[in-house]
């Protein structure tokens, strides 16, 4: 039967996740003690996004969930604590950010928050927070027309991926003379035990309890998964050994590992770490 194997839940854009045993699925994405899947963001002095694509040591921002803050750490650094509690909608500082095509209502965190962040990244940057009045709708090319709504991902709401799948790239890895790498590299939300290796590229849904999780597009992979999650720095990069399996016609031939997924019932529903998950194949 297949499990839920892992939960990960990423605080911050880019930065490192949480590793969770239970967590609530939402129409945004996953939610654990007051905190949403990237509900926030670093941005640049335009609100622009900054990712690991371009400043690989935003992985060694480390985020822990501390009674009513979220504290991070980065080596060198002091700790930083931010509080939980969601800002005034009405009185707050705000700043319009950009998510690749798309402009979205934020916080403005505090010039605390930006001195940390820029010492601990090295350029100047801010943090910001996903604001209580913005909704960013995702695009319906890929979801058969269903609405569905996201924070700060790069484009929906939860990416999912197969335990096997992982097992089969190592597997490949290492016949090249290379080493293994671990599931960090592709910072999925969910992991999949159980089913075939690149299984989750032909699933319908993904049942678990009363939830159903749809996945809706194959996630290209930008030069991220090259990013050691451990050190900040790139390489090995896996990328070139998976352009002679995982490119997909029907995104330009892009190299995909995982599937960008939707809540399409459920909305709310508890899921933990070795949950049994009925599977439905498109076919």
């Amino acid at each position: 039967m297949p499990i839920l194997s892992e939960i990960t839940l990423y605080p911050i854009k880019s930065c490192a996740g949480i590793s969770l045993q239970e967590a609530t699925l939402t129409v945004t994405g996953l939610m654990t003690a007051q905190i949403y899947d990237r509900e926030w963001m670093v941005v640049d002095g335009a609100g622009v996004c900054l990712t690991q694509r371009e400043h690989p040591r935003m992985a060694l921002i480390t985020p822990s969930l501390k009674g009513s803050t979220l504290e991070l750490r980065a080596p060198g650094m002091l700790r930083l604590e931010i509080p939980l509690d969601l800002p005034d909608p009405d009185q707050a500082p705000t700043l319009t950010t950009q998510v690749w095509d798309d402009t979205v209502l934020a916080y403005d965190c505090d010039e605390l928050s930006a001195e940390w962040f820029s010492k601990a990244i090295g350029v100047p940057c801010r943090l910001a927070r996903f604001h209580a009045k913005a909704e960013r709708a995702v695009s319906r090319t890929w979801t058969s027309g269903v609405a569905a709504t996201t924070m700060f991902s790069d484009g929906y709401p939860m990416l999912v991926a197969g335990a096997a799948s992982l097992d089969d790239l190592n597997d490949k890895l290492r016949h090249a003379g290379r080493d293994a790498i671990p599931m960090n590299r592709f910072r999925p939300n969910l992991v999949v035990a159980g089913i075939e290796a690149f299984e989750e590229d032909y699933v319908d849904t993904f049942q678990l309890g009363e939830a159903l999780l749809k996945p809706v597009k194959p996630c290209s992979r930008c030069p991220m998964p090259s990013v050691d999650q451990a050190t900040g720095e790139f390489g090995p990069d896996p990328l070139d050994l998976m352009q002679g399996y995982r490119a997909k016609p029907e995104l330009d031939g892009a190299l995909c590992f995982g599937m960008n997924s939707i809540l399409v019932a459920g909305e709310g529903q508890q899921v933990r770490v070795g949950q049994e998950i009925v599977v439905t194949l498109a076919f």
